[in-house]
């Protein structure tokens, strides 16, 4: 609550903000890209000979492409983000709070929201949807690599199942995804930070809670999101043959 009026009512820090952008994207890119790839590869694995022996090789790419931009894609990037991101936003905002560095903030008439949460909730809500786009398109290339060496199945034939089963509302819906999860991933990092007491020992149990609740959340908001997103949609599938 505090956060949202936060951002409707205050100036935001600018340079802050541009620092968390860095750290939040730049630096996880290359860990989520290669996961992304690796997971896009042992789904194809595991899909594509039975879908041949199914008589259905030609809709891996897009069963892959709908897997990974509805559920894997989102999730999996913001499990990254989490550990790596939300374990030290948390991990920071408690070291500053058990050694009264919050407390100099306030001296200095600064608000600790304004000055750590926001640009943070801001970097992460803006990241982590271009994240799970670039996660996205490395993951089904990883896929396409696969069926086309180790199962034959043509590029041309699997970038149309893809183009096929994927719709703008599945990319945008990813899209949303990222930004919610980005949203909970900062607000409960720097919320455990804000809250820790009982020095070193006190910044590694709120860093250990913010990354257990941080997943938690992110586990139930996905289904809760694809309940609303998808329930109405009709059957991909049966659209893309």
């Amino acid at each position: 609550g505090q956060v949202m009026l936060h951002l409707l009512t205050r100036k935001i820090n600018r340079r802050n903000t541009l620092d968390q952008m860095a750290a939040v994207g730049p630096e996880s890119l290359l860990i989520a890209l290669l996961t992304a790839g690796f997971v896009g590869m042992v789904f194809t694995i595991q899909v594509a000979r039975e879908f041949i022996n199914l008589g259905a090789g030609n809709v891996v790419g897009g069963v892959l492409a709908l897997s990974l931009t509805r559920e894997l894609g989102p999730v999996l990037t913001a499990v990254i983000v989490t550990g790596r991101v939300g374990s030290a936003f948390a991990a920071e905002i408690g070291t500053m709070q058990v050694t009264e560095q919050i407390d100099a903030l306030l001296m200095l008439r600064t608000d600790p929201i304004d000055y750590l949460v926001i640009p943070r909730v801001i970097a992460c809500c803006l990241m982590l949807p271009i994240l799970t786009i670039l996660s996205l398109v490395t993951g089904i290339a990883g896929g396409l690599v696969i069926a086309t060496t180790m199962y034959g199945i043509s590029q041309t034939v699997f970038l149309e199942s893809v183009r096929h089963f994927l719709s703008l509302w599945d990319i945008c819906s990813a899209a949303i995804k990222a930004f919610v999860f980005g949203g909970l991933i900062a607000v409960i990092g720097t919320s455990w930070g804000l809250t820790t007491t009982g020095g070193a020992k006190g910044v590694g149990q709120s860093t250990t809670t913010a990354v257990v609740t941080a997943l938690l959340a992110i586990f139930v908001v996905n289904f809760l999101m694809t309940w609303l997103m998808f329930q109405g949609t009709g059957s991909s599938v049966l659209k893309g043959l």
